[in-house]
């Protein structure tokens, strides 16, 4: 057993060495926007030399309709465990098998046996965190972990809100406010997730993605916001909170995967396998400010991320969290009538 594992090692070393000495060419990354550090690209591009190409996008939607098109020239992409089953089932990822990689071993292992990629064989942990309650303490004073600051507004923050446009996570908080679970059918709870959403609209400001800086400068007192912006955004701004809604909210996991149509494919493996180096996972939660998925990742991150109320959720909020996943076909087409309902 022993020599039969000496061997198997011997020859993955030959193996990685081979792909080390013939790597070239070019690499092309479709990620969210402001999520990839320069740095850890020009480390790769430097070890590797692959010259790295990131294309930006802004919702999981953006990134599907794109790729679903063809003709992208995409190896990698990086969506969220919300909408990894889609993916998947419509045959857009390569089946890389990113579990025989050598990094593998530093997976976390809460994050292996994940429902939407069982084993992970499509994909890896990018970054995780949670969608909730942002507020500027300076105009409102009280709670931040209640849903109730976006979708029933206390009078100092009516017009000054702004909530996210990612369906997922936003109909989440509204179905946990309006006493649902997740992906919930029930039409009775729907219907008063559409009215309390309706009716709160007309008390926000925007629905915008960048945030950062109009909450940082004022522009926006309150809203809905993702954990990793909002911590980048209160390093901005030191009278920003982060709430964490107690009738519920959502963890999210972003995950890099290997496209089906990929023409990179061996240089997108090098890139799995090298974003699985705790070091090099450590560089990307730096620049994201959000947590990683890879073990020991955390001993090369700054104190002030790691230890961020926004990053490491709070002990007392803990059990309100749960993974955002794909509702089924017909719930989802639910979700998506009050949602483009909203959008009008």
């Amino acid at each position: 057993m022993k020599r039969r594992l000496g061997l198997a090692a011997f020859a993955t070393g030959l193996l990685a060495s081979a792909a080390i000495a013939h790597a070239e060419g070019e690499l092309n990354i479709f990620n969210w926007g402001n999520y990839t550090n320069p740095e850890l690209v020009k480390k790769f591009e430097e070890t590797y030399k692959i010259k790295v190409t990131i294309t930006d996008y802004d919702s999981n939607d953006t990134a599907l309709a794109k790729v679903r098109q063809g003709g992208h020239g995409f190896d990698i992409v990086v969506p969220s465990a919300s909408v990894m089953s889609i993916w998947i089932t419509d045959g857009l990822l390569l089946e890389s098998r990113p579990d025989q990689l050598e990094n593998f071993k530093n997976v976390d292992p809460e994050w292996v046996n994940v429902s939407f990629d069982p084993g992970r064989h499509y994909s890896i942990p990018w970054q995780w965190g949670t969608a909730g309650v942002v507020v500027n303490k300076t105009v409102y004073s009280g709670d931040p972990n209640t849903a109730a600051i976006f979708l029933d507004p206390p009078p100092e923050l009516v017009g000054k809100i702004n909530v996210i446009p990612e369906m997922s996570d936003v109909m989440y908080i509204a179905i946990a406010y309006a006493g649902g679970e997740p992906c919930t059918s029930d039409l009775a709870v729907l219907k008063k997730t559409r009215d309390i959403l309706t009716a709160a609209k007309p008390k926000w400001l925007a629905m915008e993605y960048s945030t950062i800086e109009k909450f940082a400068k004022g522009d926006f007192a309150a809203g809905v916001d993702w954990s990793g912006v909002t911590l980048r955004t209160r390093m901005q701004n030191k009278d920003i909170v982060y709430g964490y809604p107690k009738d519920g909210y959502p963890i999210w996991m972003d995950n890099a995967a290997i496209l089906k149509d990929a023409k990179n494919v061996e240089n997108a493996k090098l890139f799995l396998n090298f974003i699985m180096d705790p070091v090099n996972a450590a560089m990307i939660s730096t620049f994201a400010h959000s947590a990683s998925g890879i073990k020991g990742a955390e001993a090369f991150m700054p104190e002030e991320i790691k230890t961020a109320p926004e990053v490491a959720i709070p002990e007392k909020f803990k059990s309100a969290g749960k993974i955002n996943l794909a509702c089924p076909p017909e719930v989802q087409e639910l979700y998506t009538r009050i949602w483009t309902e909203l959008r009008k």
